[in-house]
């Protein structure tokens, strides 16, 4: 009881709750044509159920006794029914609207606003259907119980249910919204009020038209119904309805309406005007909760493309979109501040959008391959992803590595492409600092080791030279003597002897310093130390803007070799390649092919540059036709492959160009246990 007396609400709405009672009161009984009979559209019914919709539950007690009271009134005034027949008829609306405001808050929660085909239905089919029953059934029995105007239970009943579902379907939404909306501060623009303003002028002037009889249906009211109920929702819904009902009433009243009519006929003309205006509401309701809805996904699409534009524009990488064909149709700011125009700028007649902005922001020397990398893209739908270099505002190209994917829809087509380019100059200039620094310590240590090589073998084969120099003059000298020393001349010489005999053995040490030994080696097919030497470069070949094609022969045999050294051999001469091709213009492609030829795998590490002009002598140590060479990589290169029992050598390609080719044997040994377990596993089967 404490609960109920904490939730009463304020006295004020409870007067404006009978009074607006009252009011559909009067309106229901100016409605009742059907002679014999107070039965008509009732709209209190509405009222009284949006209200329960809205209040809590514990102060439901409260409303039914204002109900009850404005319910009493209108009776007095407008019905003259019997005390006891007003309280019984009042029990059925009391409980069609609080069945119908239970099933309804029950099935959608709350609050109910009629935005949604959900509330719509069970709105539609448990408040205006399945409640108004309650009411029919115990209004229908209190007119036969009563004998009031002579109805029969059977013949008010239908009459009594359409009546209440027709004023639950008018009232309430109008109702609902006005109270959700009482302290709202939302104003139409100029524009919507003139649209709203056009659209009510001809509302009026065909619901006049039908109604009066001028037009042969009446129907054709729902054309600027639903223009109401789809461009205003629920408020040009609810309004238009209650118009309608209105203008309705009028021409009902006067008797110059399609619903007016003679007495015998008047019964099935309020159906039929009932049926009309719950049709119109039922109409109109559904198509405001479905452009509500729409109106809502828009505004949800709006505000996540909003907020991902705006994420798009916080992140620290330059974003960008473009059609199925490659037209870009969206730059960020980020991207639009770093080449300084936007995605419209570089619109000129004649020439694609793509291929203009791609002239503009690429460089000269990157542009073919950028064009043709993206071209296969767009062809095939494959992510794209380059590095080059972008011509940023101030006209300075920096490095960039782009990359784009395609979002494709439901059946897989392309829909658009979304990239993102990421500035990498400090990373590349590092890269390269980086490698002119290692090169600049490999040659300091190179010189060092040299210097270091050449003090150690001074040293080592001075004292036996400067042995071999003194025993020589001592030889020379008892040589001379007269009569000559010969036996002292001979110790002397087999001192000589023993002195340059050490002094092949400190060579023959100093060599084995550069020999591995043949223990470190390990039988191996080809392919792997090519596909681990391909990776090692691939990075300096993207760099250096070469394209290398590799080409190994499947089911290569085994070979003995060092890992290392022939690794070494590859990176040299791929390296060599790339600067010969430095200079070359168009396509730089590098080649390595690799096959078995009889006893031996041969590879082949071709180019396209100049050529080498003395292909005899480039092996020669110290002899070199770089600038800055040594001469040496090449000659260690054939040592190490002639280590290996192979042979290395070089060939000018026709019209340009040079191919180093190197053999390898093949380790007999391990193929002859490959051949048995081969022969094995095929006996075993």
């Amino acid at each position: 009881m404490m609960s109920v007396w904490l939730h009463r609400p304020r006295f004020l709405h409870l007067a404006l709750f009978v009074a607006a009672y009252v009011l559909g009161c009067a309106f229901a009984h100016v409605l009742g044509i059907v002679p014999g009979t107070s039965i008509a559209i009732w709209t209190p019914g509405g009222l009284f159920m949006a209200t329960l919709m809205l209040a809590a539950t514990p102060s439901w007690p409260w409303w039914v006794l204002a109900g009850c009271v404005g319910e009493l009134i209108g009776q007095f005034l407008w019905f003259h029914s019997p005390l006891p027949a007003s309280l019984l008829m009042y029990v059925g609306n009391a409980l069609e609207a609080m069945a119908g405001a239970w099933l309804v808050t029950r099935t959608c929660g709350r609050p109910v606003r009629l935005e949604t085909l959900k509330e719509v239905l069970a709105f539609v089919v448990l408040g205006a259907g399945i409640a108004p029953a309650i009411s029919a059934t115990v209004g229908s029995a209190t007119l036969a119980w009563f004998d009031i105007k002579s109805q029969t239970f059977t013949a008010a009943w239908p009459l009594w249910w359409i009546g209440d579902a027709t004023g639950v379907l008018i009232v309430a939404p109008l109702a609902l919204d006005v109270f959700h909306n009482w302290h709202g501060n939302s104003q139409l623009s100029a524009a919507r009020w003139i649209e709203a303003s056009v659209l009510g002028l001809i509302f009026l002037g065909v619901a006049a038209l039908s109604l009066s009889g001028y037009l042969p249906f009446a129907y054709i009211i729902m054309p600027p119904l639903l223009w109401a109920a789809v461009r205003f929702e629920l408020r040009g819904a609810a309004i238009t309805l209650i118009v309608l009902a209105l203008i309705t009433t009028v021409f009902t009243i006067s008797g110059a309406g399609q619903f007016a009519g003679d007495p015998e006929s008047q019964r099935q003309r309020q159906i039929m005007l009932q049926l009309f205006l719950a049709i119109s509401a039922l109409s109109a309701l559904i198509v405001a909760a479905i452009s509500r809805q729409h109106q809502l996904a828009v505004l949800r699409l709006s505000q996540s493309e909003r907020s991902l534009r705006e994420l798009v524009e916080t992140l620290p990488a330059l974003i960008w979109c473009a059609a199925p064909d490659g037209k870009p149709i969206y730059f960020s700011q980020q991207l639009s501040g770093f080449i300084g125009f936007n995605v419209e700028d570089k619109d000129v007649a004649g020439t694609s959008r793509l291929a203009s902005v791609l002239n503009a922001i690429i460089h000269p020397d990157d542009l073919a391959a950028v064009k043709k990398l993206l071209a296969h893209s767009l062809a095939t739908g494959e992510p794209y992803a380059q590095k080059h270099r972008l011509r940023r505002f101030d006209g300075e190209y920096r490095w960039v590595e782009m990359r784009a994917a395609a979002m494709r829809s439901g059946d897989g087509a392309i829909v658009q492409w979304n990239g993102v380019c990421l500035d990498i100059e400090d990373q590349v200039r590092g890269r390269d600092e980086l490698r002119l620094a290692q090169e600049n310590l490999a040659r300091a240590s190179q010189a060092a080791s040299l210097a270091e090589l050449s003090a150690s073998i001074a040293h080592e084969v001075n004292q036996p030279l400067a042995a071999i120099v003194a025993n020589s003059y001592a030889c020379q000298r008892w040589l001379m003597a007269e009569p000559p020393n010969i036996e002292r001349a001979q110790k002397r010489a087999e001192r000589i002897i023993q002195d340059a005999n050490s002094a092949a053995d400190v060579v023959s040490r100093i060599r084995a310093l550069f020999k591995h030994s043949v223990e470190t080696r390990t039988s191996t097919t080809l392919s792997s130390v090519i596909a681990e030497a391909r990776d090692l470069m691939a990075e300096e070949a993207a760099r250096r803007r070469v394209r290398m094609e590799v080409d190994v022969e499947s089911n290569l045999p085994f070979v003995a070799l060092d890992r290392v050294q022939i690794q070494q051999v590859l990176i040299n001469l791929i390296r060599n390649g790339m600067d010969a091709m430095d200079s070359t213009v168009g396509d730089r492609v590098f080649g390595i092919r690799v096959r078995r030829m009889g006893d031996v795998v041969q590879t082949e590490i071709s180019d396209r540059g100049p050529g080498v002009a003395s292909p005899d002598r480039i092996f020669e140590p110290f002899f070199t036709t770089k600038e800055h060479g040594m001469g040496m990589g090449l000659a260690i290169c054939r040592s190490i492959v002639e280590s290996h029992g192979g042979q290395l050598w070089a060939e000018n390609n026709e019209p340009h160009g040079a191919t180093f080719i190197f053999t390898l044997p093949v380790d007999a040994a391990a193929e002859a246990t490959v051949s048995r377990a081969a022969g094995n596993q095929s006996h075993a089967l």
